[in-house]
């Protein structure tokens, strides 16, 4: 028998005492772990309010271009987990959205142009030269996960793109009075996920309500989910910021 979104995405049980929260407060509960985005990562203040140099932001496109070429892998990892052919229809879009099909480049060739735009040479960026180890080990990890996780696990740590589209339009935003010398052009990037990532998290989000809210545990499992996919982005945040920005260690924190 075809498996069926009906027939599988519902597979878990409630199982103990505790009954699951209400699908809208359990997106309530998703959308409140956007206070640990990468958004208010020191680095991203940093680049927000103009004070990186041509040279940091630089870096931090270079870094996040191995991110950025991961994230078609981390979906087929997805697909090659998921039995639901209705849910790999809509997900496959997400691989052709990095990827390019039919004379759309993709966002992954729209990164590169990225690149140019902050004065980097093409070919610099895709060699991953630039890339902090430390980055690599971030990136790697969410990668590593996906591969290893349920799909339904995977989709969950997908849900930072719940709060992507700020991001996104802050530096539309800012870098044209922040970083004049940046050219526009390599901004297109931002432009597409605007509405990309408004799109995939819709859908995201409706498979992640619909199976974890099966029960409490598998709730508190989703937002444990969530909470390590954040760590991956504040972690590759801090690899960057370590490479780029000189660091003075003082010693033991005081209190």
């Amino acid at each position: 028998m075809i498996k069926t979104k009906e027939n599988l995405l519902h597979l878990a049980t409630v199982s103990g005492e505790e009954k699951p929260f209400p699908k809208a407060e359990f997106e309530r509960m998703l959308q409140e772990k956007g206070s640990s985005y990468h958004i208010y990562h020191p680095f991203h203040v940093m680049m927000a309010e103009g004070k990186l140099s041509k040279k940091q932001l630089q870096g931090w496109v270079a870094n996040r271009f191995y991110y950025q070429i991961s994230i078609p892998i981390k979906d087929a990892a997805i697909l090659s987990n998921c039995p639901i052919p209705e849910i790999r229809r809509e997900w496959i879009q997400r691989i052709l959205d990095h990827d390019g099909f039919d004379g759309d480049a993709g966002g992954i060739d729209a990164w590169l142009g990225l690149g140019e735009a902050v004065g980097l040479k093409r070919d610099v960026v895709a060699s991953l030269e630039l890339v902090a180890p430390a980055a690599r080990f971030a990136v790697d990890a969410y990668v590593n996960f996906a591969k290893n996780a349920t799909w339904q696990e995977a989709i969950a740590s997908s849900l930072t793109e719940l709060f992507a589209p700020h991001i996104h339009q802050q530096r539309l935003d800012t870098w044209p009075e922040k970083y004049p010398w940046v050219d526009p052009e390599g901004m297109k990037y931002f432009k597409y996920r605007l509405g990309q990532a408004r799109r995939d998290v819709k859908h995201g989000l409706e498979v992640t309500k619909d199976f974890f809210s099966n029960s409490r545990a598998l709730q508190d499992r989703a937002l444990e989910i969530l909470q390590f996919k954040l760590d991956v982005l504040w972690s590759l945040a801090d690899a960057i910021m370590l490479q780029q920005c000189e660091i003075s260690v003082l010693g033991s924190k005081q209190g």
